[in-house]
């Protein structure tokens, strides 16, 4: 066909995937789930992905009573980001085989990084665990501590990554190095700047770092008594007869703001209200953390505030609550909110691979629509397609690469963020 793609093309089309697998670092570290094209198509590319149920014990043969209802919660997943890469060549650039090569090399770098930002982004925004180090990055002590948190609060110990700033990074590779006292580790950290499992985490070294301002130095409390979640699996819609499904990663709550304003991303804790083990139930003897995810009316004095994750306390006594009870107690009326994020820096995300989800799609081309087009996958279920366009006026082709995708959090409980140097 005179519109096909020549051989050099698709030879320059199968180094791209190539080298597109190698770049995908953080699609590895996360599960997938891919959508059926005819369903995504149908719902908007939203499903509602399950979480897992978390289950009841009782004592004693008689169990009357005991079987009360089992709440399957999930969350809305969307597969909404395109990006692409353009780029043209003209006729005497066409010249130097080359030069599609470079560009297209350039094209794969960049979309390699928008898929890996955006499950930074991910982590970085909605993870809700939140470790404060005061000082800077050492290494061992600062990692087994967001292993603690998530120990205590019985989040599963394998398959655990944390990414850390190219700073933060180096300053715990510098730590390793100065160690005499162990053998083959040192030697690498000094040579390579390498710190790799540490503390049940596996470690990776990011070039690039979400930034997380510091919160206001203002007074925060709780506005209202008995701001406790109750989740629900559905709810009536609005016209009374069919039920829709429930986010319950999110609850608004009242605050009460003194002399400044609050933010989203803001992490902090709330009096007397400590975190528990969410199978067991009992009190870690730490306090719970939460992020402001969204600012619903007003910034100072009396607002309100969407957070992550909700407060379960149990306080309404339902078999929900019980089952996904997450903290010892209802904040009281006036209870102090301290923020954790006192120092401007660098945000360093770290979460268990089942807490988030990569969603891969792909961009259909119909065979006559007047372009030419071939698309292939990546081992992390990526589709990439290529497009190529001519023109006869000025003798130039045009080629567009995209990836169509989305990134889910589904378990923010199970991911969280570190920062150093906050006094």
């Amino acid at each position: 066909m005179a519109n096909a793609f020549t051989k050099q093309e698709k030879v320059m089309f199968d180094d791209l995937l190539e080298g597109f697998n190698d770049q995908l670092v953080m699609s590895a570290l996360v599960e997938k789930f891919n959508m059926g094209d005819q369903e995504a198509e149908r719902s908007s590319d939203v499903i509602w992905r399950p979480v897992p149920y978390i289950a009841q014990s009782y004592s004693g043969i008689d169990q009357t009573g005991n079987f009360g209802d089992s709440v399957q919660l999930s969350v809305p997943a969307q597969i909404g980001t395109i990006r692409s890469s353009n780029f043209t060549l003209n006729a005497r650039e066409m010249r130097d085989a080359s030069q599609a090569s470079r560009k297209t090399d350039a094209a794969k770098q960049k979309l390699a990084s928008d898929i890996n930002i955006a499950l930074m982004n991910t982590a970085a925004n909605l993870g809700t665990q939140f470790v404060k180090r005061s000082a800077a990055a050492s290494g061992y002590n600062d990692i087994s501590e967001a292993d603690a948190m998530l120990n205590e609060q019985g989040i599963d110990m394998d398959n655990r990554y944390i990414a850390l700033s190219s700073r933060d990074y180096n300053g715990m590779a510098g730590n390793l190095a100065a160690r005499e006292t162990m053998n083959e580790k040192p030697t690498r950290a000094y040579e390579d700047s390498y710190v790799g499992l540490v503390a049940g985490f596996e470690t990776h070294k990011l070039d690039y770092a979400n930034r997380l301002t510091a919160a206001a130095g203002t007074t925060v409390t709780i506005a209202a008594a008995d701001q406790y979640y109750t989740p629900v699996a559905t709810q009536a819609s609005g016209n009374g007869y069919n039920q829709t499904n429930v986010d319950n990663r999110y609850q608004t709550i009242s605050i009460a703001v003194g002399g400044g304003t609050v933010k989203v991303g803001d992490a902090f804790t709330i009096a007397g209200v400590n975190a528990v083990h969410h199978i067991t139930k009992e009190d870690t003897g730490q306090l719970k953390t939460f992020r402001i995810t969204e600012i619903v009316t007003g910034s100072g004095g009396t607002g309100t505030v969407k957070i992550s994750p909700p407060i379960v306390s149990n306080g309404g006594s339902t078999d929900a609550e019980a089952q996904y009870q997450n903290v010892t107690a209802t904040p009281a009326n006036g209870a102090a909110i301290t923020f954790l994020n006192t120092v401007t820096g660098s945000v360093n995300p770290f979460w268990r691979k089942g807490a988030m989800e990569l969603l891969p799609s792909r961009l259909v081309i119909p065979t006559d629509a007047g372009l030419t087009s071939m698309s292939a996958t990546t081992d992390q279920g990526v589709s990439v397609l290529m497009t190529r366009q001519g023109d006869i006026l000025d003798l130039s082709c045009k080629y567009r690469l995209d990836v169509f995708f989305g990134t889910a959090m589904l378990l923010p409980e199970h991911a969280g963020l570190m920062m150093f140097s906050q006094t």
